[in-house]
């Protein structure tokens, strides 16, 4: 069992930067892809970015790249999301999630989530 805790979402002007972390609970930690995930008002949940086990492997979605940067530190259990040149339309509340595999995470197919934070962009 893995629980997820997000922080660091709010309030920022477009073009800032935030950066989210995720804290898991669990030995297994390092033994689990990690992702991002958001959903905006009156959309589906969107995968954002994935991180393999090791963190030798990312993946993002097209929206973010070059943009985000997911991280992980397996010593601290937890993952990050680097959020910079931020814009209106990012603004979501983001999930972090656990999975077998960046690939898994990629089809938002995730064994764990968090409960959300939420991200605002204003211009």
């Amino acid at each position: 069992q893995v629980q997820l805790v997000e922080s660091g979402g709010g309030l920022v002007q477009a073009g800032g930067s935030l950066r989210l972390s995720c804290a898991a609970s669990g030995r297994t930690f390092s033994s689990y892809a990690m992702g991002w995930f958001r959903q905006a008002p009156g959309k589906e949940r969107e995968f954002v970015a994935a991180i393999s086990w090791s963190g030798g492997a990312t993946l993002y979605a097209d929206s973010v790249k070059g943009r985000f940067t997911i991280s992980r530190d397996n010593a601290k259990n937890t993952v990050y999301l680097q959020m910079n040149s931020l814009k209106p339309e990012d603004t979501a509340v983001y999930y972090c999630a656990a999975g077998d595999s960046t690939s898994g995470l990629r089809l938002g197919v995730p064994n764990y989530w968090g409960q959300g934070t939420q991200v605002t962009v204003f211009s």
